[in-house]
Formats: structure tokens, sequence, C-alpha cells
């Protein structure tokens, strides 16, 4: 049967496998609250259609941060795509280019930044990155993402730590030791044998360091894992680029706002400085219009990405987007929308059930 809607892809990702590697692709925090949360909290979103209107031509296409994209739908940051599918990132940045949106690379690729650019020259693409207590590796890597020709850094900021995922402490895994991470390396240790301790998370990162980061680079920098208005209005003090809005799939602290949820309050706190994206729970063409009517300025992808890699590699993640894409272009025309542009709050109401 062909794979019609994007839970077709995580149902069959299930099947093909390893409980070890399913759990961690798909597991969250705690007691999953949050994780159910960023789905369900969509449910509560009614439409309100606009009728008569010429929908004739409707135009997916926007921009960020400047560089056009065929659609308000990219790619959130993702580590160890190996473990889906044996390109890993190479077959998910292809997938990107060929759908005309942005993929952000994870820190934990398991792929080198060089194989990933040169698999898919013609992408747009973004870093996200994990600062490191070793702050020349962090130059270094800022440094390579620059002259391989990445459009904006993102730093993720929820995970000072990592969360309480039970169901990998009780599988025992542990992949930044298990697999060989081509990038999070000085370029001596790059040569040296994969038995290395990796250099580990910064915990005391804070506003302050962010002088520091934009002091290295030229880059955009998009902060990832804002949930409220007083880090808004302080991403807005420090003279950042971008938030995602993002609790990271519920993976980190349980019991947090579903990212739809924490989205009108940032949207608010930023008054329209930097453009304001998310993540979390996205599963429909409809989440990615009541995503966009609440102030988002596009939407990314985590989770369905890694089952559409599990399901067919390269083919799977361009069929994940192209139905997302198409299923938004559907939910664009039945509510009288025939630009991005005309989405707006009035398209939508929340429901108190």
């Amino acid at each position: 049967m062909p794979f019609v809607c994007l839970t077709d892809f995580q149902a069959r990702a299930r099947e093909r496998l390893s409980k070890l590697t399913w759990d961690y692709i798909e597991g969250g925090a705690g007691e999953g609250f949050t994780q159910e949360d960023n789905i369900t909290a969509f449910k509560k979103i009614r439409l309100r259609p606009r009728y008569l209107k010429d929908v004739s031509e409707v135009d997916t296409r926007t921009t960020i941060q400047g560089e056009e994209i065929s659609a308000p739908i990219c790619i959130s940051p993702t580590g160890f795509h190996c473990i889906a599918w044996p390109d890993g990132e190479m077959s998910t940045a292809r997938a990107a280019q060929a759908a005309g949106i942005c993929y952000v690379t994870s820190t934990y690729a398991s792929c080198t930044l060089e194989d990933i650019v040169s698999t898919a020259p013609g992408g747009l693409r973004w870093f996200q990155l994990y600062v490191q207590r070793d702050r020349q590796l962090n130059r270094q890597l800022i440094q390579r993402v620059e002259s391989l020709g990445f459009k904006a850094l993102v730093i993720t900021v929820d995970v000072p730590i990592s969360g309480n995922r039970w169901h990998d402490v009780r599988n025992q895994l542990d992949l930044k030791t298990n697999l060989l991470l081509k990038d999070l390396r000085s370029p001596k240790e790059r040569n040296s044998m994969p038995s290395l301790q990796m250099s580990r998370i910064d915990p005391s990162i804070c506003w302050d360091d962010l002088s520091w980061l934009q002091s290295i680079t030229q880059l955009p920098i998009i902060l990832k894992g804002i949930l409220t208005k007083e880090d808004a209005e302080l991403a807005v003090k420090h003279n950042v680029q971008g938030i995602i809005v993002s609790n990271h799939g519920g993976r980190q602290l349980d019991e947090v706002p579903a990212s739809i949820d924490a989205l009108t309050e940032v949207v608010a706190a930023v008054k329209g400085k930097i453009e304001v994206y998310m993540d979390g729970g996205i599963r429909t063409g409809n989440d990615v219009l009541k995503a966009l009517a609440l102030g988002a300025k596009c939407i990314f992808l985590g989770r369905p990405i890694l089952w559409g890699l599990a399901c067919k590699g390269e083919r799977g993640v361009e069929e994940v987007l192209n139905i997302l894409k198409n299923e938004f272009h559907t939910s664009m025309t039945l509510t009288g929308c025939r630009s991005v542009a005309e989405i707006n709050r009035d398209l939508i109401q929340i429901s108190r059930l």
C-alpha cells in the first residue's frame, strides 16, 4: 500500500528498525507528557476558512533569513541519521535539496560536513551547534561550516545536560561513544583512532557568551529551544537573528508547554523584530497552516524525517516532505489563502474543549 500520510511512515519505520533504535528516535523525556502534548495541542485549534476567493493559483513559497524556500517546511537538526539508513545525513541532504527547503545539520551528524555538502552542493543548509566545553573546538567547527557554505548558525539552548530519557537508560544507550562522530573532534583527533573521549556540551553557556559567538562568525545566529517571553525578549536584546520555539521534541524537560502553545507568547514578545520558527508535533498540512497563523515564519520537522529515512532512505525523506507540502497547499487552498503572506490569526480559533 502507498504511504499517504506521515503516520504511515511512522508505522513502517517501527517495523523496520530495531527496538533500541526505535526507542532512541521515538522516546521522550520522563513520562512523555510533553511529547504527546506537542501533537494533541494542535487539535485544540480550529480553522476558519474563507470562501469565494480566487484560489486557482496558490503559492507556498516563502523566505527564511532572506533565502527562498519552496514551502515553510524545513528539516530540524537530529543526530545519528546512519542508525536509520546507511547513507545517513547524505540522503537527508539530497532530499532537502530536491525539495527546495532548508536542512539544519546536527553537531552529532554521523557523516562529515564535507560529505554532506558535496552530495547536495546546491542545498540551503544551516548548522546546529551544541556549544562544547572546548572553545577552540567551537571556533573550528564554526569556521568549517562558514567555509562550506552553511547560511546560519543554530545554537541549541535547552541541553545544558541531557533530559531523563527513560528508554535510553533502560537500553543502556550511549550513542555519542558508540558511534564515530566525524565532526566533533579536533583535526588531530580526526586522524587518530575512534576510541576517543568526546568533548561534552558546556553547561556554563549563558547569554553573555553570545557576544563571543557573534565575534567569531558573520553568520546569522538562531536560538533553538526558547519557550518563554522572557527568553524571547533577551534574545532580541542580544541581537540574534531568529528563534526556533522548541521543547526538543519532548526529549529534554518533560511537562513544559507544547511548542505550538509557547509560540504565541514568543511571537508576541519579539514584536516582529526577528523571525520566529517552531518545531514539535507537526504531522499534517493543517498543522503547518496553524503554526503560520500563530506567527511562525516556518516549521521544522524532526522525527518524521527519520521515519522517511528508515523506510526508503532519500526517497522516503522526499516523500515525507512532498506529502506535507501537498497537504499544506490543500490547506491553504481550502482556507482561501493564495500566498503564505495571507495566512493570519483570523484563520484560526482556539477550542476550549
